[in-house]
C-alpha cells in the first residue's frame, strides 16, 4: 500500500459518510520506520506525523524542518513527566495525555514557555490494566480539571483492545468528546481507520500500510 491509496482510502470513507472533505487529517506514523521509507513520504509532500518517543523524534525532525520547512508532527505514545518540557519544543500535538501528574507538568511549562501544544486526552475505553489512558468513568471529571488549568485540551484518543471490535470503543469516545464539547478524536489506525472515520475521527494514525512493517 501507499500514502496514495490510504488518503484516497480516507477521501472515499469521508465521502460515504457525509462529513467535509477536510474534516479528517492523516497522522503518518513514522516512529521506528528508517529514514529511506520516511523521505519519500515527505518528498511527495506531507505534513503531518506522529512518533511515539520524544528522543526518537528528536534525532530527526529538528533536522528535517530545516530541509523541508515547517512540519505537524505529533507525539502519541506515553510522555514521562520528566520529558514534558522537550516534547513541549519538539511536538504540536501531545495524544497521551492520561494523568494528573503529567497534566500538571504541562501546565506549569505552558506558563514558564508561554506556549503549549494541542492536547488529546488519552482514554482507556477497555479499561486495560496494561494500557496507559484515563478510565471512562473519570473522563469527565478529568477534563474539567485540565480546563481548569488552562491547558488546551483539543479532543480525546483511544486505542481499543486488539481482539475487540472497534466501533463501540469509537462510539463511547465519540459520545464522551460530544458531552464534554471537544471537537477531536484521534482514533482509528493501519487496520481500522474507515471504522474510526465512519464514528467521526478527526484525526487517523496510519503507519505500517503507509511505511511497510516495522523492521
Amino acid at each position: 500500500m501507499s500514502l496514495t491509496d490510504i488518503t484516497t482510502r480516507i477521501a472515499r470513507a469521508t465521502k460515504a459518510h457525509g462529513r467535509a472533505n477536510a474534516s479528517v487529517r492523516l497522522i503518518a506514523v513514522s516512529k521506528e520506520q528508517p529514514h529511506d521509507r520516511v523521505l519519500p513520504v515527505l518528498h511527495a509532500g506531507h505534513r503531518l506525523f506522529g512518533e511515539n518517543r520524544v528522543q526518537e523524534a528528536a534525532d530527526k525532525w529538528p533536522d528535517w524542518r530545516a530541509e523541508f520547512g515547517p512540519l505537524d508532527v505529533h507525539l502519541l505514545g506515553p510522555l514521562q513527566s520528566n520529558k514534558a518540557r522537550a516534547a513541549m519544543e519538539l511536538f504540536q500535538a501531545i495524544h497521551s495525555l492520561d494523568r494528573p501528574k503529567l497534566a500538571r507538568s504541562l501546565a506549569r511549562l505552558a506558563q514558564e514557555l508561554g506556549h503549549c501544544p494541542d492536547l488529546f486526552v488519552q482514554v482507556n475505553t477497555g479499561a486495560e490494566p496494561q494500557k496507559a489512558g484515563i478510565l471512562p468513568d473519570d473522563a469527565d471529571s478529568f477534563i474539567a480539571d485540565c480546563r481548569a488549568l488552562d491547558l488546551p485540551v483539543l479532543g480525546l484518543m483511544c486505542i481499543p483492545p486488539v481482539n475487540d471490535d472497534p466501533a463501540p470503543h469509537f462510539d463511547a469516545l465519540a459520545q464522551m468528546a460530544a458531552r464534554n464539547g471537544l471537537d477531536a478524536l484521534s482514533m482509528g489506525m493501519s487496520d481500522d481507520f474507515e471504522v474510526a472515520i465512519a464514528h467521526g475521527a478527526t484525526h487517523v494514525r496510519v503507519g505500517s500500510a503507509i511505511f511497510g512493517a516495522r523492521r
